[in-house]
């Protein structure tokens, strides 16, 4: 009997005894169990950590979708680490952008490159289904499916969580799209270890043999992902450097690929210059920045005309705070390869550190003569001339950035904003753009009926800027003028009869006001097109908000 049978007859006795309720449920950390139950202080820090997930996105999605969204991931999250204990780590999702979102949970701790995507679901035995899209495929190993049985709400004190079992993803065949499996289809959570273990084992030590890895899970994709939006700092921060950084980070390879010296032998020279780059992009990963030198110093002398290396090398020097020597390589990557537009932003970079801001802004100018659409390089021009005190030529910048870039803020303090955008109003009094971003700012930070009054001043020069209205209406709600967001939301969908998101949050608002026949409307015209949209994770949630109110609805009726 191959192990594959083996699982799935073990997972149909445990399918059978899921019904009556004869589980295993072993307390202690690091060894396997049917059932998890959370609660109490576990559940509280939860509870705690998703209700600042809704905040900070509320703006976008409703606060309470957010919150349950959140929470189903975290109790999913909580019985991986419980069971597997030290044998995974959590991914820092500060730290590794874009793969913190769904796309990989956990990591083994031997073999960093292998991931672990989980998946939690409520609902009845025989209807639940659980889903995984192809690029979750492609980055994890395996899929841990979590089953919740109790309805994750917020008031919910205690969780009783089954392991409902696991796929690798070696057998799951998808390119493109989604695919979905019921617990009949998974495999007993009980061999998950020892599934994980046989990878250990099969993962030579210093080895730049990876066929035998690929052989068992999905070859990873590089760590490094595109930008994503970022808030600037009123000076150049760490933080910002590394944004600015994560649209041309170095490729990386597996943190298990290292190479003895005499399998130096085997390459020839422009082998030999790629393997070091890889080396030192490795390093440079893992912040091992002295050796990082080495790799591309080794890569240098093999290719001096390697303008990627020369700029690579600039950006370790930077991180070793070698500011002025940073700025040699990067010129000598740009004498190589003339049009390397973005060497400027990172020179830039390096001279205000050294407070040569004039040189400063004119590699950011250069940067943007290049790639106009280029928001990183006009955002920290931006923060240039508000420290040198040009609030004009930074509210354009910022302006500027906005617009290549409309779903990101500029500003990583909104009391900066709302200064800077003061300003501009008192320049120009009909200056819409100036009302908009200073309502957004103040929306930001609490201030909603400061943002009323920006958004009011932007319809009355724009009667038909839906995002206003949009704005306007969240803001009105947030406020507690549920029949002021009403007529915002019927406004948006005047001006744009499918707008999903405006149907949702205004049966929201009906809902407070009790018109319970215009909240059942809304819900099923925001379900519908959210189903058209292809909008699988909101058509879910508004289905389950529509199921709540019919409850309420046939218990008030037993009430009475």
């Amino acid at each position: 009997m191959d192990w594959i049978t083996l699982l799935r007859s073990l997972q149909s006795d445990f399918i059978k005894r899921l019904t009556s309720g004869c589980l295993l449920h072993c307390e202690t950390e690091g060894q396997y169990s049917e059932l998890t139950v959370i609660s109490g202080e576990r559940l509280k820090a939860l509870r705690e950590f998703c209700w600042q997930m809704a905040e900070k996105y509320k703006r976008t999605s409703q606060v309470r979708d957010v919150f349950i969204s959140n929470l189903k991931g975290k109790l999913g999250e909580e019985v991986v680490k419980e069971r597997l204990a030290t044998f995974v780590t959590e991914v820092d999702y500060e730290k590794r952008f874009g793969i913190g979102d769904g796309k990989v949970d956990f990591t083994l701790t031997f073999d960093p490159s292998v991931g672990i995507a989980v998946k939690s679901r409520h609902g009845s035995l025989n209807k639940v289904r659980w889903s995984i899209n192809s690029e979750e495929v492609q980055k994890n190993a395996v899929v841990v499916c979590i089953l919740i049985q109790e309805e994750v709400n917020e008031a919910q004190p205690e969780y009783h969580l089954f392991f409902a079992g696991f796929l690798p993803t070696q057998m799951i065949k998808l390119k493109t799209g989604k695919i979905s499996f019921g617990i009949e289809q998974l495999l007993y959570g009980g061999g998950l270890r020892c599934y994980l273990e046989q990878l250990e084992s099969l993962t030579p030590p210093d080895s730049d043999n990876q066929k035998s890895q690929e052989k068992y899970h999905p070859k990873q994709e590089p760590s490094y992902q595109p930008q994503k939006p970022q808030s600037v700092k009123t000076n150049f921060s760490p933080e910002q450097e590394e944004r600015s950084y994560q649209q041309q980070k170095p490729q990386s390879v597996k943190t298990n690929f290292s190479l003895e010296q005499n399998d130096y032998l085997r390459f020839q020279n422009g082998d030999l210059n790629l393997l070091s780059g890889k080396l030192g992009d490795e390093c440079f990963e893992k912040k091992q920045y002295n050796a990082a030198m080495n790799h591309y110093n080794q890569a240098l002398k093999l290719n001096s005309k390697d303008s990627e290396i020369y700029y690579k090398r600039g950006l370790t020097r930077y991180r070793l705070g070698d500011y002025e020597r940073a700025i040699a390589d990067y010129n000598q990557a740009i004498q190589i390869n003339p049009y390397y537009g973005k060497v400027y932003t990172q020179i830039g970079l390096a001279r205000y550190q050294l407070g040569d801001y004039e040189a400063a802004i004119a590699d950011y100018t250069q940067a943007i003569r290049m790639n106009p659409n280029d928001a990183v390089a006009y955002r920290n021009r931006a923060d240039i001339r508000y420290h040198l005190g040009d609030y004009q030529g930074a509210i354009e910048d910022y302006n500027q950035a906005i617009k290549i870039n409309p779903n990101s803020s500029s500003f990583g303090d909104s009391k900066r904003g709302i200064e800077l955008f003061s300003q501009s109003i008192e320049m120009k009094p009909n200056d819409a753009v100036g009302y908009k971003n200073r309502g957004n700012s103040r929306f930001d930070l609490g201030d909603y009926q400061g943002a009323i009054e920006d958004y009011t001043q932007v319809i009355q020069m724009n009667s038909h800027d839906v995002d206003v209205y949009y704005n306007r209406a969240q803001a009105r709600y947030d406020s507690g003028d549920y029949q002021g967001a009403i007529a915002d939301y019927t406004q948006v969908l005047k001006i744009n009869t499918n707008d999903a998101d405006a149907y949702y949050n205004r049966g929201h608002a009906r809902y407070h006001l009790g018109d319970k026949l215009g909240v059942m409307d809304d819900f099923q015209k925001a379900a519908d097109l959210y189903r058209k949209e292809g909008k699988l994770e909101e058509h879910k949630n508004v289905r389950e908000r529509i199921l709540d109110l019919e409850i309420e609805e046939s218990l008030d009726i037993l009430s009475f």
